[in-house]
């Protein structure tokens, strides 16, 4: 294995926003050859559970097309659900709803869609960080308060391989790790979420504190390219000016 990039180095990444001219809240983002569109609808409906509550809720479904990858994957139904993409849109959802503030969505239901055209590592991280775009895509052309948005947030992967921690996985880097981490912040490094496993080895303190470190290096990238792909104006905005 070589890596070309320095070991803090994030993947060559693109954040493309408004990809699909039927469905203009969405998102292709690009992390090395991993590809992940993300797309979020606003329904007027809420969960069961929430009935004549005060807020609404934000979910996500996450599944990885049949040829993403080096073979071909069974495509995920209803009546044959994968349960590692069902851990995962859990997970996408529990972070986007640390985002943003519910009370702004009284009576609405946002899903966000993360499909896998490509996998090459870090797919659930790439979910995360786009699927906060395409969110606050859709409450943009939905008009709703940008005060719904409480803090950015975005995710990455570090792994240990041969002894080394490194930075943005791909998928030949990530199979021969060690120690293996995924980890959701905010844009104040706060933690949302840290998956964590010593695959082969078990890692210090130390070590951990590294990782983090590291990691909100990462994040602190994504999130200025984050930035950057809200600042472009939607294509409604361009045609009527």
């Amino acid at each position: 294995m070589h890596r070309e990039r320095p070991y803090n180095q994030i993947r060559e990444t693109r954040i493309t926003p408004y990809y699909l001219e039927k469905h203009p809240a969405s998102v292709l983002i690009e992390m090395g050859y991993t590809k992940v569109l993300c797309a979020a609808t606003i329904e007027e409906k809420t969960p069961f559970f929430l009935k004549n509550g005060d807020i609404g809720w934000i979910t996500a479904e996450y599944s990885m097309l049949p040829c993403s990858g080096d073979g071909r994957n069974t495509r995920d139904t209803g009546a044959h659900r994968n349960g590692r993409n069902m851990e995962i849109q859990r997970l996408i959802g529990r972070a986007l709803r640390t985002a943003f503030d519910l009370h702004y969505l009284k009576d609405l239901t946002v899903m966000v869609d993360c499909d896998v055209i490509q996998a090459d590592g870090g797919t659930r991280t790439a979910s995360i960080t786009g699927a906060f775009v395409a969110s606050m895509l859709a409450f943009r052309l939905r008009n709703i308060s940008p005060n719904v948005c409480s803090t950015k947030i975005a995710a990455i992967s570090i792994g240990m391989v041969r002894n080394e921690l490194l930075l943005d996985l791909d998928y030949q880097e990530d199979s021969q790790a060690q120690v293996d981490c995924n980890l959701v912040m905010d844009q104040e490094g706060r933690i949302i979420e840290i998956q964590g496993t010593g695959e082969k080895k078990p890692f210090t303190l130390a070590e951990l504190d590294t990782i983090l470190s590291l990691g909100y290096q990462g994040i602190q990238k994504l999130m200025e390219l984050q930035e950057q792909a809200l600042q472009i104006p939607s294509p409604s905005t361009c045609k009527s000016s």
